[in-house]
């Protein structure tokens, strides 16, 4: 079935443009809104699967608009599109509840995909934002791998290119980018060598696995 969405941004040709990027069977484009306070109108008369959002729009802060549509709609999910990446935009975005975060220089077939991920309720971040919030996440509880880290890292062991693991596990490269992110993170390695190597110390994942 094809993905319901609205596209929520205070500029019309940014509207215009981004729907003509959902244009096939795959999507369905429910609804348009140009601020937050329209945003939660459309959204509760349309019933989207996933809300493609700008940050910074008139009468509302982003981060507000995302906490009363995941209040209105527990199921929703919501993509923010913006050109902002710094900690005040990033955090409070994700804190409240936004399922991916991506700049507006994402390629459009690359929002596509996250806009499929999205709706399958996976995280999708750029590179850069997902930068940001590992800066936030070097702490001490941060060392286990999760499941899908894991898959990541096995795939990665055996020689697989992000693209090659993102297609393997149905995901977005940029999603692949951030997994590999928080798995230099927790094992405390800069690049993927090191990655697999560390992990192979710590009896994460086995040689030839």
């Amino acid at each position: 079935m094809a993905i319901r969405m609205i596209i929520v941004d205070d500029h019309p040709v940014v509207r215009d443009g981004l729907r003509g990027i959902f244009t096939d069977d795959d999507f369905e484009v429910v609804g348009e809104a140009a601020d937050g306070p329209e945003a939660l109108v459309v959204a509760r008369q349309t019933n989207p699967d996933v809300v493609l959002m700008d940050l910074r729009m008139p009468k509302m802060s982003g981060a507000e608009v995302i906490r009363r549509l995941r209040e209105q709609a527990p199921g929703i999910r919501v993509l923010v599109l913006t050109t902002f990446y710094d900690d005040a935009d990033v955090l409070p975005a994700i804190e409240q509840g936004a399922t991916g975060y991506l700049l507006k220089d994402t390629p459009g077939a690359e929002l596509r995909r996250a806009v499929q991920a999205a709706a399958r309720g996976e995280t999708v971040l750029s590179p850069t934002v997902a930068g940001v919030l590992t800066q936030k996440m070097r702490t001490p509880e941060q060392q286990t791998l999760s499941r899908r880290e894991l898959e990541v890292l096995g795939l990665i062991a055996r020689g697989a290119t992000n693209r090659e693991v993102a297609a393997k596990l149905f995901i977005t490269e940029a999603t692949v980018k951030t997994h590999l992110l928080h798995i230099f993170a927790k094992l405390g390695v800069k690049d993927r060598a090191a990655a697999v190597a560390a992990a192979y110390e710590a009896g994460l994942i086995k040689p030839g696995s």
